[in-house]
């Protein structure tokens, strides 16, 4: 690894970085810090991503009762959206992404018909999607617009003008209010200056800013000149918006696999200058690029239902349709000098652990977290502010309760894509998403218990000659440790029982057919 470092005049020293994996069917990028997966993102071209898209849109109907529309943009799936999101808001502008502080409009409940006479059914919209469809669902969208640059959020139709509370350094922030001050802002355009433009000249905002109004310029006119439904405008692709959103100070280079997206970035970050355009380098290594670095490992150990701990500890997830549990167990941990020591050091790493799992896994929505049960409340707060601590660099918002009296910790991420279980695995074909099968013992009793069943429903047809075929693991167990139970049951019953073994069957399924004509008298099919 090394000697391809060497190669292309790179320090090991380096502790971030982005790695590129671009393939024809799917793109990945992971970005790293010290050698250790801290995000991870994925994007297939046959899967169109439409998060942060401009749509012009069609009011299909408007329903009081959820006080919500749904809006035609031209997909198979009409957009949701709440009325209070349907009138832009100054106040309810990206405080969450960027941090801004801002007080956020309460969710006013409008009177029955007071939306409909602003947005008539076929009146049109210009929403934007804040999550894209899930499931069964369609996508959300919001009418507060926002296009992001490179150190600049605009937001269209606000008056906003802010900075984003985590750059925190007072002198700063004061540097950055001057700059945005100067800058030429058309009225009714509203500003936010993003992380990344801690440090950053101000003539690098002017530029961010004119590649900002080209932007919206071009969505004006396909306002004014592009009948509803359509797309005004498209985030780029996932290279692209990993590059923009964390190509910080601290990221000392972008390694990319692909030469046709090398040198698109390239072209890229030259606009923003020479020093960052000499990050990114392209790699053509024997190896994968994501063996290379170790990124591979590293994903598949993500995806694990099981997490170990540094400490021996371990985390379990179980992630379900309504929320996602995570419980935390100290496993084969013996440190500490008494036990409440050696909890408290297990649910600081768990705490930390399960911040960056949630952003590797992009799970969102409802979040219980079982920590192991500690007696001080102390400790109790001190796990508290480890997880908020950790939480602090994941972009999506999240809000965190402190622990209940069950010793439980429910906490809410935002949800704006499927998960990166859901989006890659399948529910398995076999069991159908339970992961668990019916054991060989109550598969037996089973058995049993429909032989008795067709016997009693046949019993006007005199002996009954039966043949049962079964799964070969089923098989073996009525076999090795049920025979003597079966020969009772042909005794009471007064009847022949022949078993069958069928690779073909399911280890749930079995079939109870004449053991002379082969008339089928019974299925079972897994569910």
């Amino acid at each position: 690894m090394f000697e391809w470092l060497k190669k292309m005049g790179i320090s090991k020293k380096m502790k971030h970085e982005i790695i590129v994996n671009a393939e024809s069917l799917e793109t990945r990028v992971a970005i790293m810090a010290d050698g250790h997966l801290e995000e991870f993102f994925i994007e297939r071209p046959t899967e169109e991503r439409i998060v942060g898209s401009i749509y012009k849109g069609r009011i299909q109907n408007m329903e009081d009762g959820l006080q919500a529309a749904f809006v035609d943009i031209g997909m198979k799936k009409n957009a949701f959206i709440h009325y209070w999101d349907m009138i832009p808001e100054d106040a309810a502008r990206l405080e969450a992404e960027e941090g801004v502080a801002a007080n956020r409009p309460r969710k006013k409940k409008s009177q029955p018909g007071e939306m409909a006479k602003q947005f008539p059914p076929g009146s049109e919209i210009i929403v934007q999607v804040t999550k894209g469809p899930i499931g069964t669902k369609g996508p959300r969208v919001t009418a507060n617009l926002s296009i992001p640059g490179r150190y600049l959020v605009m937001m269209p139709g606000s008056k906003l003008k802010g900075v984003s509370r985590k750059i925190e350094n007072d002198q700063e922030r004061i540097r950055l209010k001057k700059a945005l001050g100067r800058l030429p802002i058309p009225s009714g355009i509203g500003l936010i200056i993003r992380t990344s433009g801690e440090g950053v000249r101000a003539t690098s905002f002017a530029r961010d800013l004119r590649g900002l109004l080209d932007t919206w310029q071009k969505i004006e006119d396909g306002i004014k000149n592009t009948p509803a439904p359509c797309c005004l405008y498209h985030e780029p692709d996932l290279v692209e918006r990993v590059v923009r959103d964390s190509l910080t100070e601290e990221v000392g280079r972008i390694v990319i696999d692909s030469r046709e997206t090398f040198e698109r970035i390239r072209d890229m970050t030259s606009r923003i200058s020479r020093r960052v355009k000499s990050r990114v380098k392209l790699y053509d290594g024997a190896a994968p690029v994501f063996e290379h670095f170790d990124v591979e490992r590293q994903l598949e150990n993500a995806f694990r239902r099981k997490i170990w701990l540094k400490s021996g500890g371990y985390l379990v997830f179980d992630e379900t349709e309504a929320l996602v549990a995570i419980d935390v167990n100290t496993g084969r941990h013996k440190g500490g000098k008494t036990q409440e020591e050696s909890i408290l050091q297990v649910n600081t790493e768990a705490a930390a652990e399960v911040a960056r799992q949630l952003r590797l896994r992009n799970i969102g929505g409802l979040v219980v977290i079982d920590f192991i049960d500690m007696k001080s409340r102390k400790n109790q707060n001190a796990i508290y502010r480890a997880l908020k601590d950790g939480l602090q660099t994941d972009k999506a918002r999240t809000n965190v309760l402190p622990v209940s009296a069950l010793g439980l910790v429910e906490m809410t991420r935002q949800r704006m894509e499927e998960s990166l279980r859901a989006a890659n695995f399948a529910d398995c074909p076999y069991c159908h998403g339970r992961g668990k099968v019916l054991s060989t013992l109550s598969m037996s009793v089973r058995i049993q218990r429909r032989i008795l069943e067709v016997i009693k429903k046949n019993q006007h047809r005199g002996e009954l000659p039966l043949r049962i075929a079964v799964n070969p693991m089923i098989m073996d167990r009525l076999r090795k440790e049920d025979e003597q139970v079966l020969i009772d049951l042909e005794k009471k019953c007064g009847t022949h029982l022949t078993f069958v073994s069928d690779v073909n069957l399911h280890v749930e399924d079995f079939r109870i057919t004449h053991g002379q004509t082969g008339e089928l008298l019974y299925e079972d099919h897994e569910q």
